[in-house]
């Protein structure tokens, strides 16, 4: 136990290159008396670990000092391997890092270790883009990349769903996000952080300008953040409907989430219906989304979407009887 803690200490100081005695307290859940005697103990082991004093001081290997010991454990081994992802790799312009990334890994593992991995990664595969669509066309992805991981600006025109549709930014890309298939890239810009999807980059102009990233930046906190602000945007209505008991058994099939979650929740009727109440976008939005369940899902509030619905039906009712 204490030579595995020996180990974290040793690779967190290496990672992050300074921390107090109580950041590796709390990373590693001890007292800290514990840390100071297992920093003695890395120091007496000819580990080149020394203090700075003063309150922006903690503890830090001497500069340049690496170990080799990885100290990976099988499941540890495994696991970097269930994360590899070659088709996004690919879509970067990194097939040959990651390549290069996993024969070091397994050149790194114990023979069993190694048949592991080579089984892992015959058995599970991940697939992003959703059923029923291809992964986007994103030219500039390699060189949106590039940016991100170098800190530079770079200037785009891209195309958007407001007037006018085509529009230049200068960008300032902090992180690029992966979401069923297509590529988003989060970046500062004169009216703040705002989120660009890579496939509507229209043409990309690469500068030498390096900006100076925000420390306390979070991709996935950022990311989450603007799901949330979506839904909450895009929902402006809500729509009280009835499923049949017919549909409410195979709502497993249905590809429709936030009507699948809201039916979970409810109780059925005596006939095994349900009535439930669904956020929608828009009318017009709602009644063509609704209008392939049939007689399988009634609309009863509000009158102005049973409306649209009834004009929709009329309208591919005229189409197919003429």
């Amino acid at each position: 136990m204490r030579s595995s803690r020996l180990l974290s200490i040793l690779l967190l100081l290496q990672t992050r290159r300074q921390l107090t005695a109580r950041e590796l307290a709390d990373e590693l859940e001890v007292s800290l008396r514990t840390i100071y005697r297992d920093v003695e103990a890395l120091a007496a082991a000819g580990v080149p670990v020394y203090a700075d004093q003063g309150r922006a001081g903690g503890y830090r290997l001497v500069e340049g000092y690496r170990t080799r010991l990885t100290g990976l454990t099988e499941q540890e081994a495994a696991a970097l391997f269930l994360v590899g992802m070659p088709g996004p790799a690919a879509a970067l312009g990194m097939t040959a890092e990651t390549s290069a990334a996993e024969l070091k890994l397994l050149a790194a593992l114990a023979p069993d270790q190694r048949d592991r991995a080579g089984r892992l990664k015959n058995r599970f595969h991940l697939d992003l883009p959703a059923w029923y669509q291809d992964a986007e066309n994103s030219p500039h992805l390699s060189a949106v990349a590039d940016a991100v991981l170098h800190d530079r600006r770079i200037r785009v025109l891209y195309r958007r769903w407001e007037a006018p549709r085509e529009v230049e930014r200068v960008l300032e890309p902090h992180g690029l996000v992966l979401k069923n298939g297509a590529w988003y890239v989060v970046a500062a810009t004169a009216g703040g952080m705002r989120t660009y999807r890579v496939a509507s980059i229209l043409e990309l102009t690469p500068t030498d300008e390096v900006f100076d990233r925000s420390p306390d930046f979070d991709l996935a906190g950022f990311w989450q953040e603007r799901l949330a602000d979506f839904d909450h945007t895009r929902f402006t209505a809500e729509a009280v409907v009835r499923v049949s008991a017919r549909m409410a058994a195979r709502m497993h099939d249905v590809s429709f989430p936030t009507l699948v979650k809201a039916v979970a929740a409810a109780e059925p009727a005596e006939d095994g219906s349900v009535v439930v109440t669904i956020p929608i976008e828009s009318v017009g939005n709602a009644a063509a989304s609704l209008c392939r369940f049939g007689n399988a899902l009634e609309v009863l509030e509000p009158p102005e979407l049973r409306a649209e619905l009834a004009n929709l039906a009329r309208t591919v009712l005229d189409l197919y009887e003429s």
